[in-house]
């Protein structure tokens, strides 16, 4: 992949190769770091800003998401994100504990009238969605300097004599307009309806895979790149095929109580983001065996719960004394497969 640049003054400039990379950091005049996963270099002179017209491809989906950062010369990087997809679980749940709490006999406050009611709004769940789209374009943003993005238009279905359904049948229609107008006050907006992405697919004889939850490029990154190929050009075949996959981070938020009490009666306080010692959870750590890690939690015994960056449990017993404190992250990443070109 292209490694990204960063000026001195911090805008994002067009990104160069490996070797040139590499020449800058030990020639002293770029400094290295990383963002989320992705090595980039930053500039320690002035230089002359050029910028080309480069297109994010977004490739919307249920379970899976597909990005792609192209320009008319390369392609730079291919996305496969998980979707936010479990809030309006957490939210269900929510409304039964509140419900719960208020139906015991014991003193609480009088409840509050419905402050949401008449007011439009979008769903919780929805809302997530398209936010988490749209804070993966920021992201992209503060490594690329993009210009355009080109989204394939998803749409409900809609019901035949179904007045009340077919003007409000669909929260996905809401969250799709607030989206594209989110989109619009930061970049120039495009969208392709899916039967134009197939079309492009086609001629330039890409395939699509069947497996919508595999990590490989023709699974969901194939459509995005046709996206971006639509919106600046260039070469007929991708540059490369390896995708970089990321996920939400499953933050468990303060709450009163868990769902079932200890014995006694005593209810626990649980979740939060904080930890002993200024230590916060989801922070990126270097363990002394398991390498790069993510910080999850502490016991009663002050030791600490590791994971890996993928969101598999690998100690529930790590010391304080065992890992080295790098930076927070806001998602998870890891390297997905990459297709034979």
């Amino acid at each position: 992949m292209f490694v990204p640049v960063k000026s001195k003054v911090g805008q994002q400039l067009m990104p160069t190769s490996p070797p040139v990379a590499r020449h800058l950091i030990k020639s002293g005049k770029a400094t290295p770091y990383w963002n989320n996963g992705i090595f980039c270099i930053r500039l320690n002179s002035k230089t002359t800003e050029y910028i080309q017209e480069i297109a994010v491809g977004v490739d919307p989906g249920s379970k899976k998401e597909g990005f792609t950062v192209k320009s008319e010369a390369h392609t730079y990087l291919n996305v496969q994100a998980d979707a936010h997809n479990k809030v309006d679980e957490k939210i269900e749940k929510r409304r039964e504990l509140r419900r719960g709490r208020r139906s015991r006999k014991c003193p609480n406050r009088k409840n509050r009238t419905n402050r949401l009611a008449n007011k439009e709004r979008i769903p919780a769940g929805t809302r997530a969605r398209w936010d988490w789209k749209l804070r993966i374009l920021d992201w992209l943003s503060k490594l690329y300097p993009i210009t355009h993005v080109c989204v394939e238009d998803i749409k409900a279905r809609t019901i035949e004599h179904a007045k009340k359904w077919n003007t409000s049948f669909s929260p996905l229609e809401v969250g799709k307009q607030w989206f594209y107008t989110e989109v619009q006050k930061r970049w120039e907006l495009l969208t392709l309806q899916g039967w134009e992405t197939k079309e492009i697919r086609d001629r330039l004889g890409l395939k699509k895979s069947s497996k919508k939850l595999a990590e490989t490029f023709e699974a969901h990154c194939v459509d995005s790149w046709c996206l971006a190929y639509h919106t600046v050009g260039g070469q007929s075949i991708p540059d490369h095929t390896d995708i970089f996959c990321i996920a939400p981070i499953p933050i468990q938020r303060r709450t009163l109580h868990r769902e079932q009490p200890k014995k006694g009666g005593i209810r626990s306080r649980y979740g939060g983001t904080i930890l002993a010692n200024g230590l916060v959870k989801h922070t990126l750590v270097r363990h002394v065996k398991h390498g790069f890690t993510r910080l999850a939690g502490i016991n009663a015994k002050g030791l600490f719960s590791i994971y890996s960056l993928d969101g598999k449990r690998l100690t529930t017993g790590a010391k304080r004394n065992s890992f080295k404190v790098l930076t927070r992250l806001n998602f998870n990443y890891w390297s997905g497969h990459s297709s034979p070109t």
